[in-house]
């Protein structure tokens, strides 16, 4: 899938991808100041980066949310996350609105969307999920459109 030919827009334009690596530094705090559990902070990472197919980001937030402790089945049901238990109604409403905010061209984030969200998130919590997707979905864009590699 490696093409000699695609450009690394990273290292190509250096000060545009260190401004992105200073973004999800401070989407980080955000979501950890807003209560956010580290666990679920890679989950959504992960949610986001498998509605955007992105096999490098997917790998990464993974093996560091296993690192951190996460249990296997639930990265390994994440894709069908409402058919199961395995989520807390918190977990449940993040996972929600990163979906919506990660497919905002099906539907620009429902007020349905939106409002099951909020039963159970702060407004800082709206706030930083909301962050962890647009910010994946740039990092996703990224490693896509460059083509990292992803060897096993």
């Amino acid at each position: 899938m490696n093409d000699p030919q695609r450009v690394n827009i990273g290292k190509q334009h250096p000060a545009s991808y260190k401004a992105l690596i200073a973004l999800s530094q401070e989407v980080e705090e955000a979501a950890a100041t807003a209560g956010l559990d580290p666990l679920l902070i890679e989950l959504l990472k992960i949610r986001a980066s498998q509605i955007n197919g992105c096999a490098f980001c997917l790998r990464m937030h993974t093996r560091d949310a296993l690192k951190k402790g996460e249990n296997p089945d639930r990265i390994a049901v994440l894709p069908g996350w409402e058919e199961t238990g395995y989520f807390s109604e918190t977990e449940r409403a993040a996972l929600r609105l990163t979906e919506a905010v990660t497919r905002v061209a099906d539907g620009h984030v429902s007020d349905e969307e939106y409002n099951a969200a909020a039963a159970h998130l702060t407004a800082d919590q709206i706030s930083a999920v909301s962050w962890l997707a647009i910010l994946m979905s740039a990092f996703n864009r990224v490693a896509i459109t460059s083509r990292y590699r992803v060897n096993g």
